[in-house]
């Protein structure tokens, strides 16, 4: 019998939301909508761009979010990540303490260096850039694993942000081969147009020879399927994975298998944040498949936590929150 639900590895960031406008975030020469990694000086450039401003602080990482979000509906999750012995790492502890997820990180962090960090720059149309600094997350490596813990668990995910490390990448390699061999599902998570530009070998790595549950928004999609037209998307992902969960925000998500695909429409909301969005719809269909619902169950659940995230500032949602959504948006299991 399992124990957890979902076993994940993903880069330990906090993150640092700042609201910004296109002039200021043109002035910063950052990326628009996408994760840039980058460098201790460039990383103190920026923050003198926004000394002004008053960031909203929350335990992130994409995998890390996940986890989050389907602990607080009730699931039981083990996130295996890498923190610093500074003030960032404790926070960082101390909030996945708080919300439930059992970590390796009571037992390892980086005797010295910097917990990683994420600049968050959130412009008027809701849309989200990062900047993310990983510190020592960038030498995330295997020892972060507890393969006792992977082979109790019914799902092993990856987070693609994890291909632009060599470290991360083998010790996520290392857990799928763990999951793989104990009959435990896996899934993955493309992460960013980025990662598929410059990084698509360690995510065609993590991919291997397929996955149970593949999860990607459109323009990630799109991106790798070098397509913009959505059959032929579908057709090109659905080889990659027996499921695969595509996001596209307002027009909700769709659901593609070999033999059937179903287009679950979104909840309509006034988005003002789309930080967090893709994470929280993973750990919300997770949750939810892990508890025997359908598909499209899953997706409807995953569509309304994520409505919930884009329609305030901040990556995650409170225990409140999450449970009034499960109650109106998942039928009772008979």
């Amino acid at each position: 019998m399992s124990h957890y639900d979902l076993y994940a590895i993903g880069n330990a960031l906090v993150d640092s939301e700042y609201e910004v406008s296109d002039a200021q975030l043109q002035s910063m020469g950052v990326d628009k909508r996408h994760m840039t990694l980058i460098d201790t000086p460039r990383r103190a450039e920026l923050l003198q761009h926004v000394k002004a401003l008053t960031p909203r602080q929350t335990g992130g990482g994409s995998a890390g979010n996940t986890v989050v979000a389907l602990a607080q509906l009730g699931g039981k999750a083990f996130y295996s990540c890498k923190v610093a012995h500074d003030s960032l790492g404790d926070f960082y502890v101390k909030d996945l303490q708080a919300r439930g997820v059992e970590t390796n990180l009571n037992h390892t962090r980086a005797t010295d260096g910097q917990t990683g960090s994420c600049l968050v720059l959130v412009t008027p149309d809701a849309e989200r850039s990062m900047c993310t600094f990983l510190g020592v997350s960038a030498e995330l490596d295997d020892a972060a694993l507890h393969p006792h813990n992977i082979v109790k668990s019914k799902i092993y995910y990856m987070e693609g942000y994890l291909a632009a490390s060599p470290t991360g990448l083998k010790a996520a390699l290392k857990g799928r081969q763990v999951a793989r061999e104990a009959g435990v599902a896996l899934a993955l998570t493309l992460s960013d147009v980025s990662m598929i530009q410059f990084c698509k070998a360690g995510i065609d790595a993590m991919l291997g020879d397929g996955v149970d549950y593949l999860f990607c928004n459109q323009e990630e999609a799109q991106v790798w399927c070098g397509s913009q037209d959505l059959d032929v998307v579908k057709e090109t992902l659905k080889k990659l994975a027996k499921m695969v969960c595509l996001t596209r925000g307002p027009e909700g998500s769709e659901i593609i298998t070999a033999q059937d695909s179903w287009h679950v429409p979104a909840e309509k909301v006034k988005a003002i944040d789309t930080n967090g969005a893709g994470d929280m719809f993973a750990g919300a269909f997770l949750y939810a498949i892990t508890r025997g619902y359908s598909p499209e169950q899953a997706a409807n659940l995953g569509n309304h936590a994520a409505a919930a995230v884009v329609s305030q500032h901040g990556n995650r949602l409170t225990l409140g929150q999450l449970s009034t959504i499960k109650a109106y948006a998942l039928p009772p299991l008979k």
